[in-house]
């Protein structure tokens, strides 16, 4: 170290008075043991945390509309409120209202684009963490989503031929099976 600078790896990082020589905490959650041995911690220390400081404190509760949020069952705060009200969001079993209070243990019944997801709480949290952490707070008990081959494709036109004529409903509808072939007019 010609320069006078401390090198970036942890082999070099050097321990005076309990404190790092490069003058901040040490990085990537290491920690430093009274003897001035510097320890790492696993990578998913940080988020961990980040989950830890993200749980309410002791006596408080978490909304539902929230908690579906937090983990990601839902893209935003708003959405989960809306499908409270709209009746897609059941813990054990019971609609609810976006302001019910969940518990550890609960089972939440969602309904979202088309699937059902059913998971029980493990852990709460009030503010949104990474996808990783969010998987912890959950077990996830929801069905397997149907093989793409099950669901029927839509018809599908070249672009510009405007809209199917009765004609062209028809045939789709003949594709699809919904109609017999002997049915024609």
């Amino acid at each position: 170290m010609a320069s006078g600078r401390a090198s970036d790896n942890v082999d070099d990082l050097a321990v005076k008075g309990g404190t790092a020589i490069n003058g901040g905490a040490p990085r990537d959650g290491a920690a430093h043991t009274e003897d001035g041995i510097v320890t790492g911690t696993s990578p998913v220390s940080p988020a961990v945390a980040a989950a830890d400081a993200a749980r309410p404190t002791s006596g408080e509760t978490v909304r539902i509309d929230s908690w579906i949020w937090a983990v990601r069952l839902v893209k935003t705060r708003s959405m989960g409120g809306t499908a409270c009200r709209g009746g897609h969001v059941r813990v054990n079993g019971e609609r609810v209202k976006p302001a019910y209070a969940v518990r550890v243990g609960d089972e939440v019944r969602l309904r979202h684009a088309g699937l059902e997801r059913i998971v029980v709480v493990k852990r709460l949290i009030r503010k949104r963490v990474g996808a990783p952490v969010a998987i912890q707070c959950y077990v996830d008990n929801s069905p397997p989503p149907p093989p793409r081959e099950a669901v029927a494709p839509a018809g599908i036109r070249d672009r510009g031929t405007g809209r199917p004529t009765k004609r062209d409903r028809r045939d789709m509808e003949r594709l699809r099976g919904l109609t017999a072939p002997d049915d024609t007019p």
